[in-house]
């Protein structure tokens, strides 16, 4: 099967609804998450068949922000799923069209959305390394975005934030001073509106290896992100969780297991707001490299275009599988 860019003409079809007046294809967020293992969260078709990731539900569960990105991962958008009654209307977010942006997630009050982006800081001017930027919802529309600013966003790539209720902000970022690894997670205290200088999480968390793509609990008691390369990796890169003790320190992270994670790469964990759904991206594939009888074009064609070949799909699994 061909693989597919994200091209303009992508985005005016899901900006009107998909081409052609077509229907968008129905989409349900099932309310009793599977327990056990992962199922495969069915997006509609015109999204499916391509490489999916992120997964920011509202706390009214009425509005989701995901992100597409093109092969390679050359250009990314955010789009916005919106809820009226049963039916969901998928369009580009307001914000999202023009630049590289990922990762979005929410305030836990719902009103703030933050992500991050490659947008440059003024207009016109040329794109940079990744920042974090927040949009916020007045009168029922989401404003033009703000970057955080220093000391939050350098030189360097911020990624995937996550905000608490006492105000902390998480995120990955790629400093070499006062890192602990290759890509570490950081966390900025807002004080009197200003947020603080970042600090690294401690080596319970962090690793000379790679840790990225950090959900926090909005009560700031534990945190799931991605890790790659440790002993227990059961692949390309495996999500982990880390709680806080009494005292308010982050013991030592576990690995969250077969049940979670795979040979690829899994990541962009999502706890939904009411503690039901545990959501994650992964690439697993379940593309053979071989196969006993020689495949014919039909079956070649399908094998290769499955779901499951090796793009970013998103998962979803009941939370008390991964907080027990």
């Amino acid at each position: 099967m061909k693989k597919y860019i994200l091209t303009p003409l992508f985005f005016i079809c899901v900006s009107t609804l998909f081409c052609f007046g077509k229907k968008p294809s129905s989409f349900s967020i099932p309310t009793q998450a599977p327990k056990d293992s992962a199922v495969l969260l069915m997006l509609p078709n015109e999204i499916q068949q391509f490489s999916v990731r992120d997964f920011a539900l509202s706390p009214k569960q009425d509005e989701l922000f995901i992100t597409v990105e093109s092969n390679k991962n050359i250009f990314s958008s955010i789009l916005q799923l919106t809820k009226t009654g049963k039916k969901w209307k998928v369009e580009l977010a307001p914000f999202s069209g023009t630049y590289g942006d990922i990762e979005p997630t929410f305030s836990p009050d719902g009103n703030t959305l933050y992500f991050a982006s490659n947008r440059p800081l003024q207009k016109d001017s040329a794109v940079k390394d990744f920042d974090i930027w927040k949009t916020e919802k007045q009168n029922g529309i989401w404003s033009e975005p703000k970057n955080l600013g220093a000391p939050i966003n350098t030189d360097a790539n911020e990624f995937y934030p996550a905000v608490t209720q006492n105000g902390k902000l998480y995120f990955t970022a790629t400093y070499k001073e006062k890192a602990i690894g290759k890509e570490d997670i950081w966390m900025s205290r807002l004080e009197n509106g200003i947020y603080s200088t970042p600090i690294a999480l401690p080596e319970t968390v962090n690793s000379i290896l790679y840790e990225f793509n950090a959900f926090v609990s909005p009560d700031d008691s534990y945190i799931i992100f991605t890790s790659y390369g440790r002993e227990d990796d059961l692949g390309g890169g495996d999500l982990y969780i880390s709680k806080k003790d009494a005292k308010g320190e982050w013991l030592l992270a576990k690995n969250l297991g077969a049940k979670i994670n795979s040979k690829g790469l899994d990541y962009c964990p999502f706890v939904s707001f009411d503690k039901k759904s545990f959501f994650f991206t992964s690439d697993r594939n379940m593309i053979q490299k071989s196969y006993p009888h020689r495949l014919n074009l039909e079956g070649f064609l399908k094998e290769i275009g499955q779901l499951q070949n090796g793009k970013g799909n998103i998962y979803q699994i009941d939370a008390d599988e991964v907080l027990k």
